[in-house]
């Protein structure tokens, strides 16, 4: 994928503790995914202290935040870093930030719209679609449903494009 725009990884929940230290909200795969990172927001903020809380969230320490009224302020900032930061994928992998936005056609060729949201209810993940008229319509991450995508476009069955 060739853009490089930022990719959010966890946003700031609020203060834990008088210290400084912040709650957070995990959008990767726990704590881990956020371990091989230092610097967030173009190195606004960096990393010194990183755990898991217990709770699917994580308790971090940023060198910019000394205390409990700066760790406040940053509540409900989001943490990016450059989408070229992130690991290497597999075939058949993709990150949410490369498929969002993308213009959707069917397999034969219809203009289907733009995929606006990523969800997972629990059995993987599933696309929302907007049509060009605005009705929205959902699809399985799955091979039958997407054959094909890159970082142009995503491809669907026409049978599972919804009518508009």
């Amino acid at each position: 994928m060739a853009s490089d725009k930022p990719v959010t990884l966890a946003a700031i929940a609020g203060a834990h503790g008088v210290t400084g230290d912040v709650r957070l909200k995990l959008f990767g795969e726990g704590v881990e995914s956020l371990q091989r990172f230092r610097a967030f927001n173009d190195s606004a903020l960096t990393l010194t202290k990183l755990r898991d809380d217990g709770k699917g969230g994580a308790i971090a320490r940023f060198a910019e935040v000394t205390d409990r009224n700066g760790a406040e302020a940053l509540r409900g900032t989001t943490l990016t870093v450059p989408r070229s930061a992130l690991p290497p994928l597999e075939e058949g992998e993709y990150y949410h930030a490369d498929l969002l936005g993308l213009p959707a056609v069917s397999t034969e060729d219809e203009d289907l719209g733009e995929v606006i949201a990523i969800d997972n209810f629990g059995a993987g993940d599933v696309l929302e679609i907007k049509r060009p008229t605005g009705k929205r319509f959902m699809v399985p991450m799955r091979i039958e449903a997407v054959p094909e995508w890159d970082d142009a476009r995503i491809v669907i069955t026409a049978s599972f494009a919804e009518p508009d």
